[in-house]
């Protein structure tokens, strides 16, 4: 059970250092992802994780934002046209580059399903463990199974 235990909270803990690699944080210009649901841009990041009504309700010359429930981080969109033909509180996943609080779009995909279907393999990744040891999902892997678990939408 203790190694169990260690397991998961080391996947826990890649998961967390992965999640800030990849939600495109770092302010670069390089093409990055970002993941969460479409909101008015008049919507705060506190307003949109107690999902408020505000944050989904169309009006009139509404602009759209995308609140990455993983970072609580609401970010502007352009072009908005893109941004529009998803819908309000839909789940996408935001591709382009970081200008302030800004995301120039470059792609925008309706996220159809969360997590692996079941018998799906899980991606190979290497990190280092709290312990500065290289870990990866072969060295994770055990003859019961592993389990893998990435969380998301933590209120820290």
């Amino acid at each position: 059970m203790h190694a169990l235990t260690h397991r998961l909270t080391l996947l826990f803990v890649l998961a967390c250092a992965f999640g800030g690699a990849a939600a495109g944080q770092d302010g670069s210009t390089r093409v990055q992802s970002w993941s969460g649901v479409l909101v008015t841009a008049n919507c705060t990041a506190d307003e949109a994780f107690d999902e408020a009504d505000k944050c989904t309700t169309p009006t009139a010359g509404i602009e759209l934002a995308l609140y990455d429930d993983t970072t609580r981080h609401v970010f502007k969109l352009e072009p908005q046209p893109s941004a529009v033909a998803a819908g309000l509180g839909a789940s996408v996943t935001v591709r382009g580059t970081l200008e302030g609080e800004k995301i120039r779009i470059s792609s925008l995909e309706l996220l159809k399903s969360i997590g692996l279907a079941v018998g799906q393999k899980a991606p190979g990744f290497v990190a280092r463990d709290q312990s500065g040891r290289e870990q990866s999902l072969n060295t994770l892997k055990r003859p019961g199974g592993t389990v893998l678990l990435f969380f998301r939408s933590a209120d820290w």
